[in-house]
């Protein structure tokens, strides 16, 4: 399929994990992809991933919790390409203490990665959506906050709730615009964020198999199927939601 040819998409985050996996996925269906975040040596192997399966992408550097980089990211993409047809917002950052260890910084750097970083790109790709009257916003929150707590995670759910709770209110703002926003809340998946300190592949594979009740972790190719249907057209009638995406952890 070629869902997003001649489409311009943004993916934060996209120098690793979830976000390289993205930005390939939507470069095979046709897009041009604006691949951003704050060291760019990573993002350039992701750009070079993506142009040796014949992708387009480019590279866009910028730390998102700064109001002026997030509004420079935008323009960037806006002057290279024109256009900005779908942003999926992936980046954020991970914390684990107990609430009362959490240190004032630990609580700044979490909030301001998960929640400023998802408010300040939203609000400059709302308004580049706004010159075409049309565009798609996936927003990356967890199922560690709306739908699930887990001791040492206060930090960490708190801004992805937050986050869940900003984009279905944006939902319901820009729609009329032709602006559709929704939201994906992943459980584990195959990347170093699922691993504990000093874990092995095998170690988490034994221990997803007790506590998932699917029992293994999602691949990047089953998130990325999620993800690239959601920004389409496909589903052109799903406005605000929230889409859990964790083998059943939260049913």
């Amino acid at each position: 399929m070629m869902r997003f040819a001649g489409k311009v998409v943004l993916v934060t985050g996209g120098g690793s994990g979830i976000g390289r996996a993205l930005s390939q996925g939507f470069a095979r269906e046709g897009a041009v992809v604006a691949v951003a975040g704050r060291r760019r040596e990573p993002l350039e192997e992701t750009v070079k991933l993506v142009e040796a399966e014949g992708g387009q992408a480019t590279v866009v550097t910028a730390d998102l919790t700064r109001p002026d980089d997030a509004a420079r990211m935008v323009a960037e993409i806006l002057e290279r390409h024109g256009r900005l047809d779908v942003a999926v917002n992936n980046a954020g950052v991970f914390t684990m203490a107990k609430v009362a260890d959490i240190s004032d910084d630990d609580w700044a750097r979490t909030i301001d990665g998960n929640v400023t970083g998802v408010f300040l790109s939203m609000k400059n790709e709302i308004a580049a959506m706004r010159r075409t009257g049309a565009g798609v916003i996936v927003n990356f929150a967890s199922q560690v906050g709306a739908h699930k707590r887990v001791p040492g995670l206060g930090a960490y759910g708190a801004a992805k709730a937050a986050v869940t709770a900003l984009s279905r209110t944006a939902a319901l703002e820009y729609i009329r615009e032709g602006i559709r926003i929704n939201v994906v809340s992943p459980g584990p998946h195959d990347t170093p964020m699922s691993m504990r300190p000093g874990e092995t592949e095998a170690d988490r594979a034994a221990r997803m198999k007790e506590q998932l009740p699917i029992g293994r972790v999602g691949t990047l190719d089953e998130i990325t199927a999620t993800v690239l249907w959601l920004a389409s057209d496909e589903a052109g009638f799903t406005v605000g939601h929230d889409l859990v995406v964790d083998g059943g952890s939260t049913v």
